[in-house]
């Protein structure tokens, strides 16, 4: 069977003209059944079709919900499936105002969607009752337009993100469209209010539209909402001003007979997608000469439309009374019963659905077919359409080293080689999102095969933009993220490449990026999607030149509060790891990846087979740069995780070595943080057994860390030898200065790691009282030479893995030139 989505939508002109009685008959049918199943959600356990009066056990003894945006929705989904249906339009529904759960469910009930995956929930009098009870009842489903309502991506529990959403989805979609409901209370959110520039960034050939609806239903939960209450013209100019063609759309008001409005709804639902197909026609036969002014539509209508006017001698309807459960009264007081009773009466159900509880055929008709219907999209359920990404072998691109440190690379430019690859290799189905720092993140070699995406004017002094660019960048994390989710929830794959300071600014939207994903795990008619994939770069060690403001890792321990099933995270300590768990993290689906990786020279520790085995583990031994004899037992361990902790490791390893030969030390890296776990709490974890092996159950462990030292305490508190374990890491010191002195700051330094391991290992404290004493001077020595020449000291700055000597570097020079070039060039700035 031929699915609708294997024919290209047309994108017809049709002519605009009134309904016909049958048609307007049906759309208002509709939606006067999707209101009384919405209304029936939020209070009914029983009694689903009014067959016998009214009574108190009949109501939910908690009413919860949202009515308020609700009939909006419902009256927005009736006149789509109509246009759909006329025009076989492939089409997605993102409402952002997520609170109109019972609406989303309600019209996926009477497109049949919901009973086709739910097969409980029958579409007779039973299925009705039990679709009532569920509703934010205990054992049911929430409120909100959640992941367990067909033909969902977005929850909207946040708000802000309808239009990022909607965006993402339609990018390389050329026949989808996307109607995207952004609420008047969302509006005033700065990511929304952001995201309407989202327009400058769609390709008219190769993405999808989005088809923006603003709804003006006039109140928050107890506010007026600010672009209700402005002039007309002033909302008409500021839409117009970004970029789009607006058309408005009023009714509802002091009784007015909903005909009217019907009829406007359909008129414009008609010009606006003629008008988005004679852009296209346009674009794709090249006629289009500048960018399009995209039709946006602006519904006004009542808050909480169509439930009762007044209750208790109290505006309702077009109040802020109306938002969630106007009646809260419902199953207490006989009075407001009756209310509820008439209120549900007046949607005439009698009219829409036969005895058996079925909805009759003239209303069911209004469906569009199949996948046509917005409930059962396979673009709301992005999993069946994902394809795997074609990878290039990314041992390709391995950095050559003779030796542990031998060989001097940014990892980052190397991971952007293989991107580069990776983009050319998918064409259709793989972006590279970013807030303006893809080129200063070290990834400027996609820019070889692929442009930015930029659909608003090129001046002749632009490089790398293109309407059908690869790389999306705008300096607001918030759309990047947005981007990406609708991107990935609709079927596809990419990278979130940011500052690592930065990417705080999206804490809200990736807890509910995994509080999504989890759910999804849990329904089996979802399937899984590709993983949100972080790259985090410019981090912390290495914004010595930005300073404190830019000093920030906490977003590893923002993550790690996840559901353990869902999050991971990568600190790969050179390239050539780097280019092996982006390779893993790429083919991976439903996790979060958060990888940190830096961008400036630095030693290249494993060969690429030793990399990829080393990955794969998760974390090991080192045993070229610990003194432990095998069969041994060491005298201390020393830990690390990060690149700029390993460097620092070993090279306090180097200096034990040099000075405590009898010293017997291993040297253990973690790549992936989440093995320092149990495994009772974490897939990933290590068994207590594993643990004790590599870190021991009786010895120190100083342990050098990337972010804050307390997650490294949090993750393995239940192991036997935890309160050996003494972390140090970032602890809220820093400022403008050296990489050195950022290290020394926070007593990471190798310096200090030395002192820790003399303070910790037992009967050493004495004996090697001078070395200790030789630490601390080093230290004042270090400082004081970058506050003498504005620049680390030559034995730190030069230092590499003993034995290294002049090897070759990855750009064809000494290792130790090519560090101290880079040194003297100041480094990197933004």
């Amino acid at each position: 069977m031929t699915s609708t989505l294997d024919r290209p939508s047309s994108w017809i002109t049709r002519e605009v003209e009134p309904l016909d009685d049958g048609t307007l008959a049906r759309v208002d049918a509709w939606w006067r059944a999707a209101n009384y199943l919405s209304v029936g959600q939020i209070y009914l356990l029983d009694n689903p079709l009014l067959a016998e009066p009214l009574h108190r056990d009949h109501v939910k003894p908690r009413l919860l919900g949202h009515w308020g945006t609700t009939p909006g929705l419902n009256f927005l989904y009736a006149h789509l499936n109509r246009v759909i249906q006329e025009r076989s339009q492939s089409a997605l529904y993102v409402t952002g105002p997520g609170h109109g759960g019972p609406g989303l469910v309600a019209n996926a009930y009477l497109e049949g969607t919901y009973s086709e995956v739910y097969t409980d929930i029958t579409t007779d009098t039973e299925g009705m009752r039990k679709l009532f009870r569920q509703f934010s009842f205990p054992g049911g489903i929430p409120s909100h337009v959640a992941p367990e309502t067909p033909g969902s991506i977005h929850e909207g529990g946040e708000l802000g993100y309808a239009l990022s959403h909607a965006y993402g989805a339609a990018f390389d979609n050329p026949d989808l469209l996307v109607a995207a409901v952004v609420g008047d209370g969302e509006a005033e959110t700065g990511p929304l209010a952001t995201s309407w520039h989202s327009n400058k960034f769609v390709d008219p050939v190769a993405d999808g539209v989005v088809l923006p609806i603003l709804h003006l239903n006039g109140y928050k939960i107890a506010n007026p909402t600010v672009l209700a209450r402005i002039p007309e013209s002033e909302l008409l100019e500021l839409m117009r001003g970004y970029g789009h063609t607006p058309y408005v759309v009023s009714g509802g008001f002091d009784g007015e007979d909903p005909t009217t409005v019907h009829q406007r709804m359909a008129e414009v639902l008609d010009q606006a997608l003629n008008q988005i197909a004679e852009i296209k026609a346009s674009a794709r036969a090249g006629t289009l000469t500048e960018r399009p002014r995209w039709p946006m539509i602006i519904l006004r209508t009542p808050k909480g439309w169509t439930c009762p006017p007044v209750i208790d001698g109290k505006q309702v309807e077009d109040s802020w009374r109306s938002h969630q459960v106007p009646l809260a009264s419902a199953r207490d007081t006989d009075a407001h019963l009756q209310v509820l009773d008439g209120w549900l009466r007046s949607y005439r159900p009698e009219e829409l659905f036969d005895a058996t509880g079925a909805l009759v055929a003239e209303v069911a008709s209004l469906a569009p077919a199949g996948e046509l219907r917005m409930s059962a999209t396979p673009h709301a359920n992005g999993g069946q359409l994902l394809r795997d990404l074609r990878l290039p072998d990314f041992r390709d691109f391995a950095v050559e080293t003779a030796s542990p440190g031998a060989t001097i690379a940014e990892a980052t430019k190397v991971l952007g080689q293989w991107l580069s690859a990776v983009v050319e290799a998918n064409p259709e189905n793989f972006r590279l999102f970013g807030p303006d720092e893809t080129a200063s993140n070290r990834l400027q070699a996609v820019f070889d095969v692929t442009d930015k995406a930029w659909a608003a004017e090129i001046l002749p002094a632009d490089d790398n933009l293109a309407r059908a660019g690869r790389v999306m960048e705008m300096l607001s994390e918030h759309q990047c993220q947005g981007w990406l989710e609708g991107y990935l929830l609709t079927g596809r794959h990419g990278v979130f490449s940011c500052y690592e300071a930065f990417i705080h600014i999206i804490d809200s939207m990736v807890n509910q990026h995994a509080k999504w994903l989890k759910v999804t795990q849990e329904i089996p008619w979802r399937q899984p999607l590709a993983s949100l994939n972080y790259l985090l770069t410019s981090h912390v060690w290495r914004q010595d030149h930005n300073g404190f403001s830019h000093q920030d890792p906490g977003f590893i321990d923002h993550v790690v509060n996840k559901k353990a099933e869902i999050v991971r995270v990568y600190l790969p300590p050179d390239a050539n790891t780097l280019l092996s768990t982006y390779d893993h993290v790429l083919r991976s689906r439903d996790y979060i990846n958060v990888v940190v990786a830096g961008k400036q020279p630095a030693p290249t520790f494993l060969s690429m087979d030793d990399a990829i085995a080393h990955c794969a583990r998760g974390l090991g031994i080192w045993e070229w740069a610990g003194t432990e004899e095998r069969g041994d037992s060491p005298d201390v361990v020393l830990g690390c995780a990060g690149d700029v902790p390993t460097l620092e490791t070993l090279a306090a390893a180097d200096l034990l070595r040099q000075n405590l030969p009898d010293l017997k030390v291993r040297v253990v890296n973690v790549v992936d943080l989440m093995r320092l776990q149990d495994e009772r709490e974490h897939p990933h974890g290590l068994s207590d057994r594993d643990f004790d092996t590599l870190f021991t159950r009786d010895k120190p462990v100083i342990f050098a860390y990337h972010g804050y030292p307390w997650l490294i305490h949090r993750l393995t508190y239940r192991r036997a030898g935890h309160s050996n374990i003494h972390v140090r890491g970032y602890k809220e010191e820093g400022t403008t200065t050296t990489p050195f002195d950022m290290v020394m700051l926070n007593d990471l330094d190798r310096f200090h790691l030395v002192i820790d391991v003399i303070d910790r290992v037992p009967g050493l404290g004495t004996r090697a009282a001078g070395l200790r004493q030789q630490m601390v001077d080093a230290r004042l020595r270090a400082r004081d030479y970058t506050r003498q020449h504005g620049e680390d000291i030559p034995e730190v700055r030069d230092w590499v893995w003993p034995d290294v000597g002049e090897t070759g570097a990855a750009d064809g020079g000494p290792a130790r030139d090519q560090i101290s070039a880079h040194a003297a060039t100041g480094g990197d700035n933004e």
